[in-house]
């Protein structure tokens, strides 16, 4: 069939079923069995199926309503309350209202049925809600790449972490650093695997031992103190701690104090730049992942990547609006840019 363009009537023969079931099944809408469902998807992906979106808008009326999920751990990061504050004003600029979803989610064809279209950020491999919006029948926006399996396609704005890693690493160790840790987020994110595997290939790449410890996907300052100075007591050659999670730098600059370690330089008494180390507890260079109200006051304050969260949400927004407006195709890929913020705790004047 492929001399033509294959129709819902022809799927609804090869698979067997009624046109209308062929309908629901691939909107997720409709009470239509699973393994009807997973039958009819089989079917149109074989015969190369593709729905016509012209058609498929005058047939389901808008909501005026897109989804926005985020992970179970958001609603305690400045991060992600600054990304959903700027998701909501562009999706509003094209008369939509924003719908938060519940972080265990819900069945694909209950969602379909209440909103226009999807914003899944940060998607989890693991999370078991995910599958369900990405094959929710509704076209979907990703904040990162999804690393799981996926029914179908969907758009994402991404941003390169790996790069942004590397500008640390190289930035700490420009200032003195011989014996870089990076505190990563577990998880199956794209953001926490990419810092995960760039702290490796770095240290390779480089001929230096990156000291790598895994902390919660959104450690509280207390979890990365407690794991700073079990890494620093353990390992006092590390001079410079790269801290993944939004939010828990402070806990980094505790620990520090705690071992008397002399945030902002290598050495005692000697600055960053160009001074030479010395034995024994002596200076911590201190840096994190994602910036914030939390780095930027901290005291010393802390060197950062600044991820642009707001603009991060307006971006993921606008991909959306402008697939339902048929300006941009389902499977678009845009870019989002960081910019690193190097202050006193790397030694850096700000």
């Amino acid at each position: 069939m492929t001399s033509r363009t294959v129709t819902l009537l022809d799927v609804a023969r090869a698979a067997g079923v009624s046109k209308s079931t062929v309908s629901d099944a691939l909107q997720g809408s409709g009470r239509v069995a699973e393994a009807t469902r997973d039958r009819v998807r089989a079917v149109a992906d074989e015969l190369g199926y593709r729905p016509n979106s012209a058609a498929r808008r005058l047939r389901r009326a808008s909501t005026g309503a897109v989804g926005l999920h985020l992970p179970a751990t958001a609603t305690r990061l400045d991060y992600y309350m600054n990304l959903a504050f700027g998701a909501v004003e562009r999706a509003q600029e094209d008369g939509l209202d924003m719908v938060l979803l519940a972080p265990s989610g819900a069945a694909g064809g209950r969602i379909a049925s209440r909103v226009d279209g999807l914003l899944v950020i940060d998607p989890e491999a693991g999370d078991s809600a995910v599958p369900g919006l990405l094959d929710a029948g509704v076209p979907v926006v990703t904040g990162e790449r999804y690393l799981g399996p996926a029914a179908g396609p969907s758009a994402a704005v991404v941003c390169d972490n790996a790069a942004s890693l590397t500008a640390l690493l190289d930035h700490v160790t420009e200032r003195g650093a011989r014996h870089p840790a990076v505190l990563a987020p577990s998880g199956s994110s794209a953001w926490a695997t990419a810092l995960r595997a760039t702290a490796r290939s770095w240290g390779l790449a480089h001929g230096v031992e990156v000291v790598l410890r895994t902390v919660p996907f959104a450690a509280t300052p207390a979890e990365a103190e407690e794991t700073t100075r079990a890494l620093l007591t353990a390992d006092p050659a590390v001079d410079a701690v790269i801290c993944a999670p939004d939010g828990s730098a402070p806990g980094v600059l505790r620990a520090a104090a705690d071992l008397g370690r002399d945030v902002g330089t290598t050495g005692k008494g000697g600055a960053a730049a160009g001074a030479p180390a010395i034995a024994g507890p002596a200076g911590l260079l201190v840096a994190a992942c994602v910036d914030g109200p939390a780095t930027r006051g901290a005291a010393p304050p802390v060197t950062a990547v600044d991820l642009r969260p707001a603009a991060y949400g307006r971006a993921c927004a606008e991909l959306l609006c402008d697939i339902l407006a048929d300006r941009a195709a389902p499977d678009t890929v845009r870019r989002h840019a960081w910019s690193l913020e190097t202050r006193a705790s790397s030694g850096s004047p700000g």
